[in-house]
């Protein structure tokens, strides 16, 4: 029984720092926006979140039917 205790033990220790070490390992660099820039950041309905830079005049377009983000355009908007 004691062995038994030990296994499981260990296994959890293992078993718990593994997903750790893979979100720390995954995280994408910060995107960061330079001057007269802004970030833009949106979340399709599938769970993907994506982030881009655009000029602070144009706007933050996404089209979740094809999974698509982009600058807009000032005179334009999103067409």
């Amino acid at each position: 029984m004691r062995i038994t205790t030990i296994g499981l033990a260990i296994a959890l220790a293992f078993g718990m720092s593994a997903p750790v070490m893979a979100q720390s390992a995954s995280k994408a660099p910060a995107v960061k926006a330079g001057k007269g820039e802004k970030v833009c950041r949106h979340t399709h309905p599938s769970g993907e979140k994506r982030v881009w830079v655009c000029k602070k005049e144009e706007p933050c377009c996404a089209w979740d039917l094809i999974n698509y983000v982009k600058c807009g355009s000032t005179f334009t908007k999103c067409l």
